[in-house]
């Protein structure tokens, strides 16, 4: 009995433990399938990174849903610019992961079972060793991609050079790439099945998110897709930061507010002044450093109205300024209306609207003839610019200028309209233009002395006017007769008849009730000669009468050039022919290219008008339907403004004091310009203009003056939403490229040849939000 009860617990005993037996092979074998699988899995090294990738497909999509939970409101843009660089990364990061978790899955089945075989223990060997391997492979690997990362970021490069290295390497990367992909394909292609067989029975979807978002989150050695998208988004962010810092920008705090203008609004040396007798207050003081910051914007500013409505209306918002309304608004000059300023095209001398005055003037002196012999005129004094505005209908182009005075924002009026235009007033300096160039100077009502000190200003207006050229004066003395206005009426007529100036009429608007005195400048040196008194005395040969950068005014008359050779004895051909021909004068001279002149003339007009038909007209994505205001910053011949004459537009060429001056002949082709030093500040208001062209400009400023200054410059005169284009030199181009886009401009079009290139720029709105106090700009 008792060895029949023994016997009975013996076999009890035997089955239990050969159950446990059982179960514990069947567990062994397992693992050591499993192993025999990861060591095949991660030993050819070849096979690798093919299994990675594939892997991927099956990771990937758990691993975007788990991504899109974490990443929030983040930029995909930056999270996808990086992903097929990370992608081999974050995977085997997984695989990983994944392989550390099945031997943990072995272990705790054989503690389970309170059994250890051999072939776990080796088993976990062999994981583990593997695993260490793989971790160790893949930090090196993260590193050199982070060390890429990093130097990647620290060269900052120019859209150009991008762009240069992009279209070198687009052909032979991409085609080299397949290569190496295809035989790993055909290599690998068994490998793949098994593997996401494998994967797919081993984890299935539930374990592979936890997984994913466990790789995800884990600090350590992995570096995951959201991490390193976060770092290189702040890598940027701190790179456009530091190019902003560096370059210093922000805005002005000045009195003027946006309405800055550096060499007008030098309040420390207007205080410092020992008179103001003579308008030197009006006159230009700039700064000793031209400032570095940008000027704000008016509340409210909007994009300019189109020409021509902008003629008759503008937004309020952009110049907001009443104080003329108010005091002219019964003249006709410019009337409130809601969101609006209108001008109703009138003057002081022409309340009825400025189209009948000009035409009054052209039945006053036929010979005058708009748009034909007459092409380019200044206007003195010109108000809100209307009688310039409606000369375009006659197709004549009207410069006009005011100071900066109690006439609040007249000038800035005009520009808003699309007005020609510029601050500058008759002071002690000459005005900054040539001698003899205009057709006909123009003075209505415009509140200048004439008469006086010897007739310093008029005299003045006489360097400046073409020999054979007229000037109108409508104001109370020609057409009253109290004595204040018949005295100034005595005074001017001695003076204009000891200037040689014949009066050809004096003609009387009954519709406006005014008046308007027509004379004309000699074309010879006869009258000059046969003079009682040589007052107002005849210049000195030695002094030039092109010389006009701050050279004070003086009371005397040049000598009109009788030679025919020479500029000035002739009147230039009619318009439009004038526009594209040679002036003869120039037969003598050497070009400023190198070649003879008429040569180097008209090979620049071919060329512009190659570059703006084939390239700015159409190449650029410029809307010229907002282009009305243009500035060529550095002209030479007027080329390119001659090549946008069936435009709706003008341009302002400026020729720099320190390139060969050919002001002279852009006048002689019916255009207009003056000249100007780009180191300081120009004579207009903020966001003035549409389009600012700079030729070769910038890389000879660099020699006298700092950049930084000069776009900051840009930035006050261009509108927002305008555009800069400039051709030079690559080392220059690549130094505009980051200045701009450290303001948040956007470079449009960009073009390189043999180190020599364009870019086409677009003005951002914005505007920095740290600002700087000009001490000289406080009033």
């Amino acid at each position: 009995m008792a060895m029949g009860k023994y016997s009975r617990v013996d076999g009890k005993k035997s089955s239990s433990y050969g159950l446990t037996v059982t179960i514990v092979l069947v567990i062994s074998l397992c693992l050591v399938g499993a192993w025999m699988f990861t060591s095949s899995w991660s030993a050819p090294a070849d096979s690798v990174d093919y299994s990675s990738s594939e892997t991927a497909k099956d990771v990937e999509p758990v691993t975007k849903n788990d991504l899109k939970k974490e990443e929030g409101d983040r930029d995909q843009k930056n999270f996808s610019d990086e992903k097929n660089e990370e992608k081999h990364a974050v995977t085997e990061n997984n695989e990983v992961k994944n392989e550390i978790e099945k031997s943990a899955e072995g272990n705790q089945v054989d503690e389970s079972s309170g059994e250890t075989t051999e072939a776990v223990e080796e088993k976990k060997e062999s994981d583990d060793s593997n695993g260490d391997g793989d971790v160790e492979k893949e930090k090196k690997n993260v590193k050199e991609v982070e060390s890429e990362s990093d130097e990647a970021s620290q060269k900052e490069k120019t859209q150009l050079e991008e762009s240069t290295e992009e279209n070198k390497s687009e052909d032979g990367n991409g085609n080299e790439e397949k290569s190496e992909e295809k035989p790993e394909e055909n290599a690998s292609e068994t490998e793949e099945i098994s593997t996401e067989k494998s994967n797919k029975d081993v984890f299935p979807a539930g374990d592979q998110a936890e997984i994913t978002k466990e790789s995800s989150t884990r600090d350590g050695a992995w570096s995951t897709q959201l991490v390193e998208s976060q770092n290189e988004k702040k890598v940027q962010e701190s790179s456009i930061s530091k190019d902003q810092s560096s370059y210093g920008w922000k805005t002005c705090n000045v009195t003027a507010g946006p309405d800055y203008i550096p060499c007008l609004d030098n309040w420390q040396v207007i205080k410092k002044l020992q008179t103001t007798m003579h308008y030197e207050h009006r006159e230009r003081h700039c700064p000793t450093e031209s400032p570095h910051c940008l000027v704000t914007l008016p509340d409210g500013y909007k994009r300019s109205i189109k020409w021509p409505k902008s003629r008759e209306r503008i937004w309020y918002n952009n110049v907001p300024h009443t104080k003329l309304a108010e005091i002219k608004g019964h003249q006709n000059w410019v009337k409130m209306s809601g969101e609006h300023l209108t001008f109703p095209g009138g003057g002081t001398q022409f309340k009825n609207g400025a189209l009948h005055y000009i035409d009054f003037i052209q039945q006053s002196h036929p010979p005058i003839a708009w748009g034909n012999r007459t092409r380019v005129i200044l206007d003195v004094g010109c108000g809100v610019a209307s009688f310039g505005g409606y000369l375009f209908e006659r197709d004549v182009l009207a410069l006009s200028f005011a100071p900066k005075d109690e006439h609040e924002a007249q000038v800035q009026f005009a520009l808003e309209r699309g007005i020609p235009a510029m601050l500058n007033v008759m002071g002690t300096k000459r005005l900054p233009f040539p001698g003899s160039v205009f057709d006909l100077i123009h003075c209505a009502r415009c509140r200048v002395p004439w008469h006086i000190e010897g007739g310093k200003l008029l005299l003045e207006l006489n360097r400046a006017l073409r020999p054979g050229g007229f000037f109108v004066w409508s104001a109370t003395p020609v057409y009253r007769k109290n004595e204040e206005d018949s005295g100034i009426w005595k005074a001017m007529s001695e003076l204009t008849k000891a200037m040689c100036w014949k009066l050809v009429t004096i003609k009387k608007d009954k519709l406006n009730e005014v008046g308007a005195a027509i004379y004309q400048k000699p074309t010879s040196n006869k009258c000059y000669n046969k003079r009682p008194k040589n007052e107002p005395p005849l210049c000195k040969d030695s002094d030039d009468q092109n010389a006009a950068w701050n050279v004070p005014l003086e009371a005397c008359m040049h000598k009109v050039t009788e030679d025919s050779s020479k500029r000035g004895a002739v009147w230039p051909n009619m318009w439009p022919e004038r526009l594209e021909t040679a002036p003869e004068w120039l037969d003598s001279k050497e070009g400023v290219y190198g070649k003879p002149a008429q040569e180097d003339f008209t090979a620049d007009q071919e060329k512009w008008k190659t570059i703006v038909s084939k390239s700015y007209l159409s190449g650029m994505e410029i809307d010229w339907s907002n282009v009305r205001n243009v500035m060529d910053m550095r002209a030479v011949y007027g080329g390119f403004a001659a090549a946008l004459k069936d435009l709706k537009l003008w341009v302002m060429n400026v020729v720099p004091v320190d390139a060969p001056d050919t002001l002279p002949i852009i006048y002689e082709r019916g255009l207009f310009g003056i000249y100007h030093d780009w180191c300081e500040s120009f004579n207009t208001y903020p966001r003035t203009y549409d389009l600012l062209h700079a030729d070769h400009l910038f890389s000879t400023l660099r020699k006298r003056c700092s950049l930084v200054s000069v776009m900051a410059e840009i930035d006050r005169i261009l509108r927002p939403q305008g555009t800069f284009i400039i051709r030079d030199d690559m080392e220059t181009l690549g130094e505009v490229e980051k200045m701009v886009k450290s303001m948040k401009w956007k470079v449009k079009m960009t073009q390189s040849k043999d180190n020599e290139g364009l870019l086409s720029i677009q003005k951002s709105w914005w505007r920095p939000a740290e600002t700087e106090t000009i001490k000289s700009a406080i009033a």
